[in-house]
Order: C-alpha cells, then structure tokens, then sequence
C-alpha cells in the first residue's frame, strides 16, 4: 500500500511504500492479551503491614474453668481483649476480628502478590504488527472516536522531527486538518472516585500518537499538547497503539519511522 508523504508546511511531497508489517491481519484477540501483559508488568505491587490490626492480645477462651473465659457470660464469639477487671469479671471491647473496630482487614493486598504476566515472544510481535496495521485502517481509527482529514492515512516527511516549538507542532496539525481532533482531546473529564485525591483528578483522552526515528526535537516540542504522545519504534507497545484494549490509535509515522519498523519488526 502507497501512502502520500506531507512535509512539515502540510505539503505532499511523494509517496511511500508500507512495509509487510502494516499488512498483518488485525488480530483483536492478541492485542487485548499484549496490552493487558503491559499493563501487569508496569503494575508495582503494594499491600499493608502483615500485622496491621493482629498487634493486640485478643484471646478469650469458651472453656468452661479457664479464667478470664466467657463460658456462660451469653456473649458473641468475637474474639475480645481486657479493658478493665473486678474479681472475676472483666469489661472486654472487640478486637483482631475483621468486624470490631481495630481489626485486621479480612482480605488486604499483599505486597508479595505477583502482578506481572508472560507471553510468547512470537505472540507479542505478531500483536505488535496487528496493532501497526489497524493504525493504518482508517475506519478503526474512526470507531475509536478520532476525527480525521480526508487525506488520512499517509506519512511525514522527516523535516518533522527538527520541529522544536509546541506552537510549531500545533500549527502543523491543523494544517493537515486535526484542529477537530485537538479541540476533542482538550476537554477536561472530571474523575470519579477517590482517585481525585490522588494526583489524578482529570482523564485524559487519547489523541495523536507520533512514531519518529530516532529522539529529537519534537519529543520536548510535542510534550505539552493534551493527549500527544510521541515514541521511536524501538520503544513501541501494544499498549502505545492500542490504549485500553481499543484498536486504532490515530498515529503518524515519519519516513524514517518507517525505515525502522520495516527493519526490525521481523518475526
């Protein structure tokens, strides 16, 4: 499949053929399954102090001539600890159990819980090549909510990658007719849930994804624009080309990009 090259004033300057890899047949199923192994390899475990809430003697014996038991006393079977006493009898408050104040939590994450998942080496290039191709499928790229030229897909030229100015960049995708695309990635998505106190209080939503050659000056340039993301094909993931499982990343490759792929994409 040719595809038409645009300079970095929004001009064709010739055409490029596609390399084998953007012509995989788009697998959903092993994309899902890539993604999904990012997402628990990058996952950093974390859990809660073993002893949290088990730091507290809370025996109470049900036997009939044990001291301190409460062998007909006509009480639950929480296990209890001793507040204070008078001869034989004692003023008990609820502890260690999941139900009483205090208590350990009933099931808490573990920090010795291993989160990360393997695949095989040739399903994880196979996913990576069907992700490539569903970038280059312009009716995935629409189902995924993307707002596209008339002109998509094609490829920039890599005077691109020399572009060192975010107002440059913004300047060039409108040209080639993303204005409505940045305009949608813009909105601001209030999060629901306590993720709000947690660093997090705004979704992002996904728009362009850059592939360049090598690191340059549009990596910094690129940076600050809403949902913008930029990466060098030695650093490409399923996960990069297809976010939350959802096939069809709006991505523009340069030539050299390109060069690269083709070379070591191989399987």
């Amino acid at each position: 499949m040719k595809l038409p090259i645009f300079d970095k004033k929004g001009k064709e300057t010739g055409k490029k053929e596609l390399p084998a890899q953007f012509s995989e047949t788009v697998r959903p199923d092993l994309i899902y399954k890539a993604v999904l192994t990012v997402q628990a390899n990058s996952r950093q475990p974390y859990g809660s102090n073993p002893d949290a809430g088990m730091m507290v003697s809370a025996k109470l014996s049900r036997r009939r001539r044990d001291y301190k038991g409460s062998y007909g006393i006509g009480i639950a079977r929480s296990p209890r600890k001793i507040m204070t006493k008078r001869g034989t009898r004692f003023n008990w408050v609820g502890a260690l159990a999941p139900n009483t104040v205090g208590g350990r939590r009933a099931h808490p994450p573990k920090a010795d819980r291993i989160w990360s998942k393997k695949l095989n080496t040739k399903e994880r290039k196979k996913a990576l090549c069907s992700a490539l191709a569903a970038t280059m499928v312009k009716d995935l790229v629409v189902t995924r909510g993307h707002i596209l030229p008339k002109e998509f897909p094609f490829i920039l030229s890599n005077d691109v990658e020399s572009i060192d100015k975010t107002k440059d960049v913004i300047t060039l995708l409108h040209d080639l007719g993303f204005k409505a695309e940045l305009d949608r990635t813009k909105e601001k998505i209030h999060r629901a849930g306590l993720g709000k106190n947690r660093g997090r209080p705004y979704k992002v939503k996904k728009s362009v994804l850059f592939v360049v050659s090598k690191k340059c000056a549009l990596n910094s340039a690129a940076a600050n624009i809403s949902g913008v993301d930029i990466v060098t094909p030695t650093h490409l993931s399923a996960e990069l080309l297809a976010p939350g499982c959802s096939i069809g990343r709006l991505t523009l490759y340069t030539e050299g990009a390109i060069d690269e792929i083709a070379k070591s994409f191989k399987y």
